[in-house]
C-alpha cells in the first residue's frame, strides 16, 4: 500500500519549501531552477483529531498517527516532453507517483525569480499540463497503430477493447487535455490504468499564496484563476503560504497555535493539504484502541475486513474469524466503549465487510 503523492510545479514556485514544511526533511532550496534534481522523499503524519478523542475515551499508553509518503519532484519547464530542462527525468519521476500535488505560484515577490519572468498562474498550470499531455500522446501514438491492427481481428477482443479506449483518449490529448477529465466505465478504467498515463493521475492544486492571504486564501487575486481552472478537472484547490508554513512547522504546539490565531487562522494550511492528499490517494483510516497503544492505520478505500486485518499482521488475515467494529461517530456521541455496547452499536462483521473510514476495530483470529 505504499502510495505516494508527488509535488510538481515550475521551478521556484515553492515546491521544496512546501515539502520541507510538510515533512520537516530539509530538502535543498535555492533561488535558481533545478535546485531539486533527484526527487526528495519524506513520510508525513496525517493529522487526525479523532485519535486524541479516542484516547480520551479509551485510554492507552501511547498514541500513533498513521503516515504516508510525499515526493518532491524537480521543476518542469516548457519543452520537457522534448527533453528540455530535466525533461525525461522529470517525466519518469512523475510516473512513479500515484497522485499529483501541483504547486502554483500565487504571490508577488521581486526577490524570487520566476522562470517565465512574470506571475501568471494560468500560464504556469497550462505549461505543465500541456507537457504531460504531449508525453501521454506520444505514448498513445506508439500503441495506436499496433493495437489498431490487432483490433481488426474479430477474435482479439482485448485489442478491440483497448483500441476503443485509445480512440477515446487520443483526441483529448491532441487538444492538450487530460485523461482524468474523460469518463470511463469500470472495464475501461482497468485498461487506462495499464497505460500508465501521466494525465490520468488524480490532481490537487496548491495555490502558494502570500502570508497576508492566509486568513482568506480566496481573497488572493491569483487564487480564483487557479480555482476556475481546477473546476474544469473537478479538482480541489487549497491555499497555502509555503514559506510561512515552513516557519510554523518549526514551532512547538503552543507557539504554533498562537501564531495561527494571530494570523486569524483556525487550522494550518498544511493540515488541510495533508488530509486532502491522503484522500486523493484513496486512503482512509481505521483505528485500534486501548492497552499499549491507540493507533491510526491506513487502508485503501474498498478493502474488506480480512485485508485490513492483514495490514496489522499477516496472521490476522490468514486466521481471520471476525471483526468487532464500532464507528468513531458512535463512540464520540455516546462517550464510552461500554455505552456503545449497551446501545447495540458494537457490530460483529465477517469476511465480506467493507471497512469504513473511522471504524474502530478489534480483530479476532486463530492460526
Amino acid at each position: 500500500m505504499a502510495l505516494t503523492a508527488g509535488i510538481v510545479g515550475l521551478p521556484n514556485v515553492g515546491k521544496s519549501t512546501l515539502f520541507n514544511a510538510i515533512t520537516k526533511a530539509g530538502a535543498e532550496m535555492a533561488n535558481y531552477p533545478f535546485a531539486t534534481i533527484d526527487p526528495n522523499v519524506g513520510m508525513v503524519e496525517v493529522p487526525d483529531k479523532r485519535l486524541t478523542r479516542i484516547d480520551a475515551l479509551i485510554p492507552a499508553k501511547k498514541l500513533i498517527h498513521t503516515t504516508f509518503e510525499f515526493t518532491d519532484i524537480a521543476g518542469i519547464v516548457k519543452g520537457a516532453s522534448k527533453g528540455e530542462g530535466l525533461g525525461n527525468k522529470f517525466l519518469e519521476n512523475i510516473r512513479q507517483v500515484d497522485a499529483i500535488i501541483h504547486v502554483v505560484r500565487a504571490f508577488d515577490d521581486d526577490d524570487i525569480t520566476s522562470v517565465t519572468g512574470k506571475v501568471d498562474p494560468l500560464d504556469d498550470i497550462e505549461t505543465i499540463n500541456l507537457e504531460l499531455s504531449i508525453a501521454d500522446l506520444d505514448s498513445i501514438n506508439k500503441r495506436y497503430t499496433r493495437v489498431e491492427k490487432a483490433a481488426k481481428s474479430a477474435k482479439d477482443k482485448e485489442a478491440q477493447a483497448e483500441f476503443a479506449v485509445l480512440e477515446k483518449i487520443k483526441p483529448v490529448l491532441e487538444a492538450g487535455g487530460s485523461v482524468r477529465t474523460i469518463d470511463f466505465d469500470e472495464e475501461e478504467e482497468k485498461i487506462v490504468k495499464g497505460l500508465f498515463l501521466l494525465t490520468s493521475k488524480p490532481v490537487l492544486y496548491v495555490a502558494n499564496i502570500a502570508e497576508d492571504d492566509m486568513a482568506d486564501p480566496e481573497g488572493s487575486k491569483y487564487y480564483k484563476v487557479i480555482e476556475d481552472y481546477a473546476k474544469k478537472e473537478d479538482a480541489q484547490v487549497i491555499g497555502v503560504s509555503a514559506r510561512t508554513e515552513e516557519e510554523i512547522a518549526e514551532l512547538g504546539d503552543d507557539d504554533r497555535k498562537d501564531f495561527l490565531e494571530a494570523e486569524g487562522v483556525t487550522e494550518s494550511g498544511l493540515d488541510k493539504l495533508i488530509r486532502a492528499s491522503y484522500k486523493l490517494l484513496g486512503l482512509r483510516t481505521f483505528f485500534t484502541a486501548g492497552g499499549k497503544e491507540t493507533r491510526a492505520w491506513t487502508f485503501h478505500e474498498g478493502m474488506k475486513a480480512p485485508q485490513v486485518a492483514g495490514i496489522i499482521h499477516s496472521d490476522f488475515e490468514r486466521g481471520f474469524i471476525r471483526a468487532e467494529v464500532m464507528a468513531y461517530g458512535d463512540l464520540d456521541e455516546l462517550g464510552s466503549e461500554k455505552a456503545v455496547k449497551e446501545a447495540g452499536k458494537l457490530r460483529v462483521e465477517g469476511k465480506d465487510y467493507e471497512v469504513q473510514d473511522g471504524d474502530i476495530i478489534e480483530f479476532r483470529f486463530n492460526v
